[in-house]
């Protein structure tokens, strides 16, 4: 991959190239390289397989130039990109990219710049924030041996079952139980470089990312469970997600159905992420707000949940898988406070979205404040480019998105708090295909129950829920203002195809609507 000198390098060059051309008022230069190392996890005890599958790469690098040109009808702006080139003959494809298909936009104020109320970015001559050496040196054969880590770690959960060696009387006849594992290691090398016309001096930075996710089946009993993890240092990672997946399969077997109706339940981590990500999220970003197609438009700074809900996004945390310094606009990442104590208190923004809101003659009405009067709520401390299965993308143009989402509850309860607070109904574990219906403004949502669910009785668990039998029928509204408790344990999570990590605890809410799915449908 790239180094990160030859991406300044190659910055500093397009940028010094654009900024002399006789029509080109701003310009801002993105250089990224990229790879995406995964090996895919593919075990069944019963049919013959390779157990971990050959391990797949995808590597790119390439520059994106945004720029505003002086023309004859005004000012116009574009965007093009040129990849595998980060020659000057590259930026010229780029720029001549840009102007072709550069557009007059009446919102447009300028490209990024730092401005109250933004702290001055770190630019420095040395690569930034979170990554692992060893992780972007890792090659082929530590992928495999990730891989076989957590194939290992299952297949030890697996024979050191005593559900399961009573079941099949011996660790030969373990096949016989139809013992399924599926899953993916992905590791993630990321490098960028950035400068403009009002940031000129050229900021650098490298990420790393290491995921894990593993999907375990006992298929004679109709059971399944997973397990997921994410660090961004290679010491971290050691299989433990495919064991868990192991584990909480044979913890589901024999699962029982539920009829529809209203339940107390608790939401596990992962389905706190998704419910939190799919449907929630994209009604606390301010482009929602300026095309009026947010849940919460003009309650920014009103009770919009459960004083005990608080949720915040912090690019910069020490320590965090997916803490970045920089934007992919070259301004600084920090915190942004989204809902505190049930209140409103933030959005997610990029630059381009924040001056025009600035500029709407109905910011006030979006809000519910004067745009002028939130500068520190609405900054743009989340312009990313974000890359198909993560990373940054030099292709992309600059979009408002999370990079370490915080769950909060006040106060901060125990899991077996949690279990007494709902008494009888249901734990959700894992969810898919989760989405918003009736439109972005509703909240109302959709999804299915999977898997690691289970019934609670007199504030335990009682028997594990049927995999695929129920589907969840709610609001996200109503669930952020139903809400029993919410446990101070938090773990990382992230979803598929996505570097964004949400740290998610487990929430218990009042009155959750699930429905039974008919057997007949279940079986198709």
């Amino acid at each position: 991959m790239l180094s990160v000198a030859e991406l300044r390098r190659a910055v500093k060059n397009a940028l010094a190239f654009a900024s002399s051309q006789p029509d080109v008022a701003e310009a801002e230069v993105f250089a990224s390289a990229g790879a995406n190392l995964t090996v895919r996890l593919n075990y069944t005890s019963h049919i013959p397989s390779n157990g971990v599958e050959e391990p797949k790469s995808t590597e790119g690098y390439g520059m994106g130039i945004r720029a505003t040109f002086r023309t004859p009808g005004g000012i116009k702006t574009g965007f093009g990109s040129e990849p595998t080139d980060l020659s000057v003959d590259g930026a010229a494809r780029a720029l001549e990219k840009a102007r072709y298909g550069a557009v007059s936009d009446t919102e447009f104020v300028s490209l990024p710049k730092l401005e109250s109320p933004h702290r001055a970015a770190t630019t420095n001559d040395e690569p930034l924030a979170n990554y692992d050496p060893a992780l972007m040196r890792i090659g082929g054969k530590g992928l495999v041996d990730a891989g076989w880590r957590m194939m290992d770690r299952a297949l030890d959960a697996f024979q050191s079952s005593e559900d399961l060696m009573g079941i099949a009387g011996s660790a030969e006849k373990m096949s016989e139980l139809g013992l399924i594992l599926g899953g993916d290691v992905v590791m993630l090398q990321d490098r960028m470089s950035i400068a403009s016309t009002h940031i000129p001096k050229v900021q650098t930075e490298q990420n790393t990312l290491i995921m894990s996710f593993a999907t375990a089946m006992i298929e004679s009993q109709a059971s399944k469970g997973s397990g997921w993890s994410v660090a961004s240092k290679l010491a971290e990672f050691n299989g433990e997600a495919a064991a868990e997946a192991a584990r909480n399969a044979i913890e589901s077997m024999d699962g029982q159905r539920i009829p529809t109706g209203e339940y107390n339940v608790i939401l596990g981590p992962q389905a706190v992420a998704e419910i939190l990500e799919w449907v929630l999220m994209p009604g606390l970003s301010l482009d929602m707000f300026y095309a009026g197609a947010s849940p919460f438009m003009g309650k920014l700074g009103q009770a919009v949940a459960s004083a005990d809900f608080n949720l915040y996004d912090d690019g910069a945390a020490p320590g965090l898988p997916s803490s970045k310094s920089i934007t992919d606009e070259g301004l600084p990442t920090g915190r942004t406070d989204l809902i505190r104590g049930g209140e409103l208190s933030g959005l997610l923004a990029d630059y381009y979205n924040y001056q025009r809101m600035l500029n709407d003659p109905t910011g006030r009405e979006k809000l519910g404040v004067n745009p002028s009067d939130a500068l520190a709520k609405i900054a743009p401390r989340n312009g990313f480019r974000p890359g198909n299965g993560g990373g940054r993308n030099f292709g992309a143009m600059p979009g408002a998105v999370s990079s370490n989402l915080v769950i909060e509850g006040t106060p901060g309860h125990s899991k077996e708090e949690l279990l007494r607070l709902v008494g009888n109904g249901v734990y959700i574990g894992r969810i898919w295909y989760t989405y918003p219906v009736n439109g972005t403004t509703s909240g109302d949502f959709s999804g299915t129950i999977i898997g690691d669910s289970y019934l609670i009785k007199d504030g335990r668990f009682a028997a594990p829920l049927k995999p695929n039998t129920v589907r969840m029928n709610d609001n996200v509204l109503r669930l952020i203002n139903s809400t029993l408790g919410i446990t101070a344990q938090r773990r990382a999570t992230v979803r598929w195809s996505s570097d964004q990590v949400t740290w998610a605890p487990e929430i218990a809410v009042s009155g959750f609507g699930l429905e039974e799915i008919s057997e007949y449908m279940e079986s198709v």
